[in-house]
């Protein structure tokens, strides 16, 4: 049986170190660069010539300031502070590459779908179609306190207004311009047709939007969807909107059985089974051999920080560890902010209760997902049966240190998934969806495309003859 390609993005936000804990501190790691643009553009070259898909970027809006109560510890250890905003490093990296795509974060609930549908149509425009939106609804109080709520909405009321932004999104991107709106006619001096733009009209619990999108139609119209969220409403988001779904995870059985019910959910709303790609995150190190990879993972793990470590895991759950003793056993935890994280770890080994400091060592390399350690062919392998246990189409690669891990992975584990038949192939698809999916626009059972029917309502010529 001929194997399908496997998804492939680099995993970077615009941080020192990201999801290794301290590891900023190796001499190797060149991550405190995320200021320079050059970071960005070489970064973003080595995985468009290194046989890379994407390029994913992870972001939050506030001061990780679980951790004891304040945001001193991710300060003192550049646990994810300080932090630049990633969609303005877009224009410039889609111009030194050729098909990497770029999957941007950004969160519903500190925007107006208006302002940000236009963004991401100028940014498809930019890249010719290689952009992808991952949507999220934020998790830290912090961000709240300093984006006008004064606390975090509620899970579940996130969602809700999640969905309503998607909606306005899909009647701008599908709904408000024709395709042959652009007319470019010199002679008669016209541009666009009035007749072909329509307003969307949209008056709802979170949002009005009266009129038509500012932007013209781009490559793709709608970004490619990402989505991260595996709570019950974060799978039923995912269901009705997502056309790659980011789920993170250590247990395969467990991202497996996410898979199958957000796969169920979505063939509810009238998509394809198949509609949806799935992707895991994990972070590796490999080598010419297995002893020089566990060598490196251990040198790695020499310069990882408990305090990082602490501080992250505290943002991802929303409960402070330091009010616990390192050798305390875990325990889940109810809270507002991400379930997951927590809910994943406890179960991570059937049967093993995990201490704090377990966690906090867990975490050191990669965060909390999978490290995979050993020789090209092995991570291969890895790839290949986690892939296959956890029912996803590819993954998010994680590093320890930027750009050597990625360097390492292109010239090590790269040649063996080549050599299986697991990339992409070169020239497939003129837009990131299109290389992922097989088409550039959203499919006609995704529910955004029903909002194309606006197209033959009124115009914005018409509404102004009747008024």
């Amino acid at each position: 049986m001929t194997k399908k390609p496997l998804i492939l993005n680099g995993f970077a936000m615009t941080v020192p170190g990201h999801v290794s804990a301290g590891v900023w501190r190796h001499p190797s790691d060149r991550s405190h660069e995320y200021t320079k643009l050059s970071y960005w553009t070489g970064l973003a070259r080595l995985l468009d010539e290194g046989g890379f898909d994407n390029l994913f970027i992870a972001d939050a809006l506030g001061p990780l300031d679980v951790f004891g109560g304040t945001p001193d510890a991710a300060l003192r250890t550049a646990a994810q502070q300080p932090l630049n905003d990633p969609t303005v490093l877009v224009a410039a990296m889609a111009g030194v590459t050729k098909r990497l795509g770029f999957g941007v974060t950004v969160s519903t609930t500190y925007e107006q779908p208006y302002a940000l549908a236009r963004k991401f149509s100028t940014l498809d425009h930019l890249s010719k179609g290689r952009v992808a939106w991952n949507v999220v609804t934020s998790v830290l109080e912090s961000a709240a306190r300093n984006l006008g709520l004064g606390q975090q909405i509620d899970h579940d009321t996130r969602y809700d207004r999640a969905q309503e932004f998607m909606e306005v999104c899909y009647k701008l991107w599908e709904g408000s311009w024709e395709d042959g709106a652009l007319i470019r006619d010199r002679a008669a001096g016209l541009y666009t047709d009035p007749g072909k733009v329509h307003p969307i009209n949209h008056a709802g619990r979170f949002f009005t939007v009266p009129d038509a999108h500012l932007s013209a139609p781009s490559p793709q119209r709608t970004p490619l969807i990402f989505q991260a969220g595996t709570s019950p409403r974060g799978r039923e988001f995912a269901a009705r909107n997502a056309e790659v779904v980011f789920l993170g995870g250590t247990n395969p059985a467990q991202i497996r059985a996410s898979v199958e019910d957000i796969r169920a959910r979505a063939v509810a709303h009238g998509r394809r089974p198949d509609g949806i790609r799935f992707i895991t995150a994990i972070v590796a190190i490999p080598g010419a051999t297995e002893a020089e990879a566990r060598a490196k993972y251990d040198d790695y793990l020499g310069h990882t920080s408990v305090e990082a470590a602490l501080a992250l895991f505290s943002a991802w759950t929303g409960v402070d560890w330091a009010q616990y003793d390192l050798d305390q056993p875990l325990e889940y935890i109810e809270t507002n902010a991400g379930r997951s994280a927590l809910r994943g770890l406890t179960a991570k080994d059937a049967g093993r209760r995990w201490t704090v400091r377990d966690i906090a060592e867990y975490i050191g390399i990669g965060g909390i997902h999978p490290k995979l350690v050993g020789t090209g062919a092995q991570i291969a392998d890895q790839l290949e049966t986690l892939a296959e246990e956890a029912g996803v189409d590819g993954f998010n690669v994680a590093y320890a240190v930027s750009p050597g891990s990625f360097e390492d992975f292109i010239r090590f584990v790269i040649p063996e998934l080549r050599a299986r038949g697991r990339l992409t192939e070169e020239g497939v698809g003129r837009t990131l969806r299109g290389r992922l999916l097989g088409a550039d626009h959203l499919a006609e059972d995704h529910p955004g495309a029903a909002f194309r029917a606006l197209r033959a309502g009124p115009s914005v010529r018409d509404q102004r003859v009747s008024a």
